[in-house]
C-alpha cells in the first residue's frame, strides 16, 4: 500500500484570516517541478537501457561478454539474452527488460530492435515534453500511431504459403544472421523450418506448440554435427543392453528398490539370521516387480527420477540385465508428458498398472557414442505423436549456449508464420516506411496530434540508422537515400549490410514474419505509454 503524506498548511498569505506566509515565494510552487523530474529521470534510466543494446542490432551487430557473479561467462548479441542477465536497479529501466521479454514470447526475434525503438519514442517524448505538450497529449497520439502503423505493415506485407519450404527458410536465415553462430545459419534455419513441420498440422493449425520440440545438447563435434531426429533421444546412458530392436517401452513412476518407512526410524538388527531374512525378504520384494515388468513384454524400461529414495537399486539393475532389459533412469519429470506423447504411452505409477496396454513400441532402441557421451536414440516409433527431437553439438559451452538461443529464435520465426501468414522485408525498410506513411498521416490529422505524430514517427528512422552506424556505413546518407527510394515508392528498399547499399531487399531473401514488426511497434508503444504516465515514485509501506 503506497501512502502521501501531506503536510496541512496554516497562514497562506490569506488577507481575510489576517495571515501572513513565512515560506518564500520561490519555494511555494517548488513541489510542482517534481512530476517533471520523476518523468526525466524515467526516460533517461530507459534510453540508457536501450543505448546498451544498440550496438548489437543487426548482421554487423557487436555480441556483449556477460559475466556472472559465480563466473559465469555468456556471449550473446541476442536482445533478450543480454537484458535478462543484466543488474537493473531503476524501475524504469527494469520496463524495458519485461518490454524485451514480451516481445521474446509473443514472437520470439526482434528483441533488440524493440527496445532501440522504445528507446527512440521516448527521445521523441522529451522532446515534446519540453515544448510544453501535456503527457496525456502525446500518449493518446502513441495510442494512435500504434494503431495506424500496424495498418501499414500490413499494407506491405507479402502472404506467404506453409507449403512453400523455401520462403520458410529465408525468414529462418534472417533471424540466424545476426547471431554469433551466423555462420551455420542455412544449417540450422533448415531444422527450425524442419521441426515446426514435423509437428504442424499446416491445414488446420494457428498455433504451435514449441514445447513438442525437444532440443538435446551435446558437449563435443562442431554445430554442423547437429540433427534433427526423427524419434526421441535421451541424454543419459543405458543400463543392462545396449541395443534392444522391436522394443516394448514402459515409462514408470514408481522405484525398483527396498521400501523405506515413512518416519525416520532405526531398525537394529541383532544377529545374522535377521540380516539374511531382511536380505532376503528385499531380494524377493525387487524380484517380483521384475518378474511382473518381463510378463507385460517391457524389454525398455525408462524410470522417472526420485527424490525420496533410488529409483532403481543395483540389485534391481542386475536382475534387469539378466532379463535383456534396458534401462535408462533419471528421467526428469518434466519429460514426462513429452515423452508419452511421443511415443504414444503412458505413464504407471504403480505395478498394478503396468499392462501391455500402456507401453509404446519402436523398431530400435540403441545407445550411441557421441563425442565424450553417450545418448540413446529411440528411432521406428510405431503411432508417433506429433513431437520431434534436436541433437544440438558444439565445441564449447559458450558456443553451444548461443547455438540453442539461436535456434529457439529460429523456430519463433517459423512459429510467428504459422500463426499469421504473412512476411515484410527487412533491412530497415518497415521503419522508414512506417516514418513516411506516418507522418503523410499526421498531415491529415488536426490540432496537436498532427505535431505529435509527426515528431514520434520520426522515432522509427533510428532502426536503419542503427543498422548502418553498425555495419561501418555513413548512416546519414545511406538513411537519406533510404528515404528517397520509400518517397519514389519502392516500398521493399533496405539497407543491404553484405553489399553495403540500399537494394530491394526482398530479393536478397532478407525477410521476417509480419508478427514480429507489429508486436515491436505496438508492445514499444505500449511501454513508452506506461512511462509517461508515472509522474510520481512512492516507497511502499510494509506490513
Amino acid at each position: 500500500m503506497a501512502t502521501t503524506a501531506i503536510k496541512p498548511t496554516m497562514g497562506m498569505g490569506d488577507k481575510r484570516s489576517g495571515g501572513s506566509s513565512n515560506i518564500p515565494k520561490s519555494r511555494q510552487f517548488k513541489d510542482k517541478e517534481k512530476p517533471t523530474h520523476i518523468r526525466e529521470s524515467n526516460i533517461v534510466a530507459a534510453k540508457a537501457v536501450a543505448d546498451a543494446v544498440r550496438t548489437s542490432l543487426g548482421p554487423k551487430g557487436m555480441d556483449k561478454m556477460i559475466q556472472s557473479g559465480s563466473g559465469d561467462v555468456t556471449i550473446t548479441n541476442d536482445g533478450a539474452t543480454i537484458l535478462k542477465q543484466m543488474k537493473v536497479l531503476h524501475p524504469a529501466a527494469k520496463m524495458l527488460v519485461d518490454l524485451s521479454k514480451a516481445q521474446d514470447i509473443a514472437a520470439g526475434d526482434g528483441t533488440t530492435t524493440v527496445v532501440v525503438m522504445a528507446g527512440a519514442l521516448l527521445n521523441s517524448c522529451n522532446e515534446l515534453l519540453s515544448q510544453g505538450i501535456h503527457p496525456t497529449q502525446i500518449s493518446e497520439s502513441l495510442q494512435t500511431l500504434s494503431e495506424q502503423g500496424c495498418k501499414i505493415l500490413e499494407g506491405m506485407s507479402i502472404p506467404v504459403d506453409l507449403s512453400d519450404r523455401d520462403a520458410l527458410l529465408r525468414s529462418a536465415s534472417t533471424a540466424l544472421n545476426s547471431k554469433v553462430v551466423s555462420q551455420f545459419s542455412s544449417l540450422l534455419s533448415g531444422i527450425a523450418v524442419d521441426a515446426i513441420l514435423k509437428i504442424t498440422d499446416l491445414k488446420e493449425a494457428k498455433m504451435v506448440d514449441i514445447r513438442d520440440i525437444k532440443i538435446v545438447k551435446k558437449l563435443g563435434g562442431t554445430i554442423e554435427d547437429s540433427k534433427l531426429i526423427e524419434g526421441l533421444v535421451f541424454d543419459h546412458r543405458a543400463h543392462g543392453v545396449n541395443k534392444v530392436e522391436k522394443a516394448k517401452i514402459g515409462l514408470i513412476q514408481f522405484q525398483i528398490s527396498p521400501p523405506k518407512t515413512d518416519m525416520d526410524n532405526q531398525v537394529i538388527v541383532s544377529d545374522y539370521a535377521q540380516m539374511d531374512r531382511v536380505l532376503k525378504e528385499e531380494r524377493q520384494y525387487i524380484l517380483n516387480i521384475v518378474k511382473a515388468i518381463k510378463k507385460a513384454g517391457c524389454n525398455v524400461l525408462l524410470v522417472q527420477k526420485s527424490i525420496l529414495r533410488d529409483a532403481v537399486s543395483d540389485l534391481a539393475l542386475h536382475f534387469l540385465a539378466k532379463l535383456k532389459i534396458m534401462v535408462i533412469k533419471d528421467v526428469e519429470r518434466d519429460e514426462v508428458e513429452f515423452i508419452c506423447k511421443t511415443l504414444s504411452c503412458r505413464p504407471i505409477a504403480s505395478l498394478d498398472h503396468f499392462v501391455p496396454e500402456a507401453l509404446g513400441s519402436a523398431d530400435l532402441v540403441e545407445e550411441i557414442l557421441t563425442g565424450a557421451g553417450k545418448i540413446v536414440q529411440v528411432s521406428g516409433i510405431l503411432n508417433p505423436g506429433r513431437t520431434c527431437s534436436v541433437l544440438l553439438r558444439g565445441s564449447n559451452k559458450l558456443v553451444l549456449e548461443e547455438a540453442d538461443r539461436s535456434l529457439h529464435d529460429a523456430v519463433c520465426v517459423v512459429r510467428c508464420l504459422v500463426r499469421h501468414r504473412a512476411l515484410i522485408a527487412g533491412g530497415g525498410a518497415p521503419e522508414v516506411e512506417l516514418a513516411l506513411g506516418l507522418a503523410d498521416y499526421a498531415r491529415a490529422s488536426p490540432g496537436v496530434e498532427s505535431f505529435c505524430i509527426r515528431c514520434l514517427a520520426g522515432a522509427f528512422e533510428t532502426i536503419p540508422y542503427t543498422l548502418a552506424q553498425n555495419a561501418g556505413l555513413n548512416a546519414i546518407a545511406t538513411v537519406t537515400d533510404l528515404r528517397n527510394r520509400h518517397a519514389r515508392g519502392e516500398r521493399n528498399a533496405g539497407i543491404n549490410v553484405r553489399t553495403c547499399c540500399v537494394s530491394d531487399i526482398i530479393e536478397e531473401n532478407v525477410v521476417q514474419p509480419l508478427t514480429v514488426s507489429q508486436s515491436a511497434l505496438s508492445l514499444s508503444c505500449e511501454t513508452v505509454r506506461s512511462i509517461l504516465k508515472i509522474d510520481d515514485i512512492l516507497n511502499a509501506t510494509h506490513d
